[in-house]
């Protein structure tokens, strides 16, 4: 078995130089990286922010000025036997976006860039809101019905804005299915070292990936998902409309009182934050670009803002005016980013651990995100007794952001895939291929106790691919949302038609034509 598995890992070698260069460029040259600043920052994030910033600017800041509406969209109860209330879509969304980024993500960003990062991730996120909206508002003006169910985003709305080419839906479908598909066995390991960090924690001792806790792991693992899945989206939104909750509640609360319990940090926290924003300690490499690289790359990867993969989820909704989920988007960037990552990054930067001020070893443990956030989590934490009970309900928490991202993967690899074919047993292939193949898979190379490191770089290629190709359609549309959005502040959300934005929307229109 150990066999199959390397030669897999050999297979995806020549991916690791191609991935490399393009996620870097073109800081990988020479004459480029030495541009102050600028030099850190690769094409890819400079589209990610450049389109922020266009898209705030257009919209005259549409993240602060309808903030508020997006909140009573959100807790508006509404029930329709077609698609999902704004809630449940907003928690669908909610279940990829909230996963481990919002831990070892801004872990990560801490222990390379120091706290400063934390500041450029609220930099990126407060851009990021407005990308969400544009690209939530897109997936709406131009979702289809399927059934009983809404199917949209990327592939649907890129196919429109690309000349309603069926080849530009299929390509972009295709792109996005390999990258939901291709980060299966990623997020299993996630799931497996979280779990494992878990019993890790309850019985005080390190079980080995051969031992039995990591084979009923696996058992769980497999068949919860495969329980799940084949439930189609309905089931799947019934699990994130229960988990994403409870997650959410479960980890800010456990670091709200660690918050508390340390309140004599806070002024320590926000001065290491902002002064490190543009004077990083030495540790961190000394330099201002660092932080600034690593905070903003960090903040996009997590919220996710303009990558396309939260469209899916936005065409689910059942809203009265496409523009009405882009302003509960902006709140998913906002919790994910504003409260879930700052909160992962207070632990971080108030336990000291970065600056040697504790009984933790720095060096030896800074490279290992899971475990230096839960030593944070201990340092902060008064008592043996009370620092195991936080260690285990944020490692739980990562348990959840962790396997409701997997599922989340696999159901928008569904809907993306009905861009190609509405044919039930296409959705049925996506459905085996992800939960029944690719998480099993997963799960046999974290119990052969195997890294299949280059399989990351194929995922991180086609991650790249979804950015490269949703953010210039997402430009391209922006004279649709535009209008879409001066339509509703004009009308306060009246009806919308394909007159509005004067291309033709299927759906609208037919809903128009009902009330009729």
């Amino acid at each position: 078995m150990n066999g199959i598995f390397e030669m897999i890992n050999n297979f995806f070698e020549f991916m690791v130089p191609i991935t490399d260069f393009l996620w870097e460029f073109p800081t990988n040259l020479a004459w480029y990286a030495s541009i102050p600043v600028l030099g850190k920052f690769s094409f890819a994030i400079i589209l990610l922010v450049g389109a922020g910033i266009y898209y705030t600017i257009k919209t005259r800041f549409i993240q602060i000025s309808h903030f508020r509406k997006g909140l009573q969209i959100l807790i508006k109860k509404k029930v329709s036997d077609t698609g999902l209330s704004p809630l449940s879509a907003f928690f669908l969304s909610s279940a990829m976006r909230i996963g481990p980024g919002n831990i070892i993500g801004v872990t990560g960003a801490i222990s390379v860039g120091g706290p400063g990062a934390l500041f450029w991730m609220w930099v990126s996120a407060f851009f990021g809101m407005a990308t969400a909206y544009s690209e939530a508002v897109l997936a709406q003006i131009f979702k289809e019905k399927k059934g009983n169910e809404f199917v949209g985003g990327l592939p649907f709305y890129g196919q429109k804005l690309l000349a309603d080419k069926k080849g530009a839906g299929i390509f972009l479908s295709i792109v996005f299915v390999m990258y939901a598909l291709l980060c299966l066995p990623g997020q299993t390991f996630h799931v497996f070292t979280s779990v494992g960090a878990v019993a890790d924690v309850v019985a005080h001792t390190t079980f080995g990936r051969q031992s039995a806790v990591y084979y009923v792991i696996a058992i769980v693992l497999v068949v919860s998902t495969i329980a799940i899945i084949m439930g189609g989206i309905k089931r799947v939104t019934k699990v994130t409309d229960a988990l994403v909750p409870v997650m959410a509640v479960l980890y800010t609360l456990m670091i709200f009182i660690l918050i508390l319990l340390n309140l004599d940090q806070i002024p320590y926290f926000f001065g290491a934050v902002f002064t490190g924003a543009f004077k990083p300690e030495a540790i961190f490499g000394g330099g201002f670009g660092v932080a600034l690289a690593q905070g903003i790359k960090r903040g996009l990867m997590s919220n996710e803002a303009g990558q396309g993969t939260i469209t899916m989820a936005a065409a689910t909704a059942d809203n009265d005016h496409p523009c009405e989920q882009g302003f509960v988007q902006v709140l998913g960037v906002f919790l994910d980013t504003m409260i879930i990552c700052t909160m992962s990054g207070f632990v971080i930067v108030m336990a000291h651990i970065w600056t040697g001020d504790s009984s933790v070893a720095w060096d030896s443990i800074k490279a290992s995100k899971l475990p230096l956030y839960l030593a944070s989590v201990k340092v902060l934490a008064p008592g043996a007794v009370f620092g195991t009970a936080a260690q285990f309900i944020t490692a739980f928490g990562y348990v959840l952001f962790a396997h409701t991202t997997l599922i989340g993967m696999i159901s928008f690899a569904e809907i993306a895939v009905s861009r190609i074919s509405k044919d039930r047993r296409v959705t049925i292939g996506i459905r085996i291929l992800g939960a029944c193949i690719l998480v099993p898979f997963g799960a046999l190379i974290v119990l052969a106790g195997i890294e299949l490191g280059n399989l990351w770089y194929l995922s991180d290629f086609t991650n790249l691919m979804v950015v490269l190709a949703n953010v210039p359609i997402i430009l391209i549309g922006s004279k649709y949302v535009i209008k879409a959005t001066d339509h509703y502040i004009r009308t306060k959300g009246e009806r919308f038609t394909s007159e509005v934005i004067g291309i033709k929307t299927d759906y609208w229109d037919t809903k128009e034509e009902e009330r009729i």
